[in-house]
């Protein structure tokens, strides 16, 4: 974990904004049927009325926007990558994309009825400074929701993987230094955070996930070139210990291997709240 002196703001949101400049189709591929299981719980848990206006917060994508505006809503989606914006333009013409920082909002005060940020959060530099927009922008009784992965050893991709880079990478590889990833896989510390900036009646729920996946081939692909930090310690790694850390990440996946694909536990976190005040 990194303490938050270790953290260069800066830095993290470059090093974040250009890995997904890059990954946006790949991603879309391989993990946004896994982030879709996520999308319905989260509209249940911020509808305020038949028919709100809506912000989608690191939007990637899309898709959560999307299903908010086919339920009648009025979604804004914003994404600080504008290669994700593009994506999401080409896939859902109906929907108001927009380039965005969710840590800097560009909308006043009081202007959505809801809002909600599916796994953005945890490609943040400054997680707080985005809960604490999204309060800002919300009208009194507005509802805000996020989402994120459940700890490690339940969320097993990561295990998997991250156990290889930690048995067989190198451990001089680095990147730029950000929050810790699974930080808000506690759900007291959720709900620390959107208490602090002002939201009530928070809560947590564990959501439970499952990521299929065609081969253990396709699995390293996903995190290899269609994810931001844990792919960029792959990418780092020199040669040698990359063929082992992709050896173990094979044969840890091969342990899901279900008829002809893979089935992985990904359990993520809903964790609520509304803006009383």
């Amino acid at each position: 974990m990194n303490a938050s002196s270790d953290i260069d703001a800066r830095a993290f949101h470059s090093f974040e904004r250009e890995a997904w400049n890059r990954a946006s189709e790949v991603y879309q591929r391989y993990f946004s049927e896994l982030t879709a299981q996520t999308i319905e719980p989260l509209l249940d848990s911020v509808a305020v009325s038949p028919a709100p206006k809506f912000l989608d917060i690191a939007s990637g994508p899309g898709h959560l926007a999307a299903a908010a505006e086919r339920r009648g809503w009025s979604p804004v989606a914003i994404d600080f990558s504008e290669s994700m914006v593009a994506l999401g333009r080409s896939l859902h013409p109906g929907v108001d994309f927009r380039v965005g920082d969710a840590e800097a909002l560009s909308f006043a005060e009081a202007e959505f009825d809801c809002a909600a940020m599916s796994f953005g959060i945890l490609h943040l530099a400054q997680p707080e400074a985005a809960v604490r927009e999204a309060f800002r922008v919300l009208r009194k009784g507005g509802c805000f929701s996020f989402t994120t992965w459940a700890r490690r050893e339940e969320a097993r991709g990561f295990h998997v993987v991250l156990y290889a880079l930690e048995q067989f990478g190198d451990p001089k590889v680095t990147i730029p230094a950000g929050p810790p990833f699974f930080r808000f896989s506690d759900g007291d510390e959720c709900r620390r955070v959107l208490e602090s900036v002002g939201f009530s009646k928070a809560t947590v729920r564990q959501l439970p996930l499952v990521w299929r996946v065609p081969s253990p081939g396709e699995f390293f692909n996903a995190f290899y070139i269609g994810s931001a930090r844990t792919g960029g310690l792959l990418r780092a790694q020199p040669r040698d210990a990359l063929a082992k850390v992709r050896d173990a990440i094979l044969t840890g996946a091969a342990g899901f291997l279900c008829a002809d694909h893979l089935e992985i536990p990904m359990p993520a976190l809903a964790a609520s709240a509304v803006k009383t005040m």
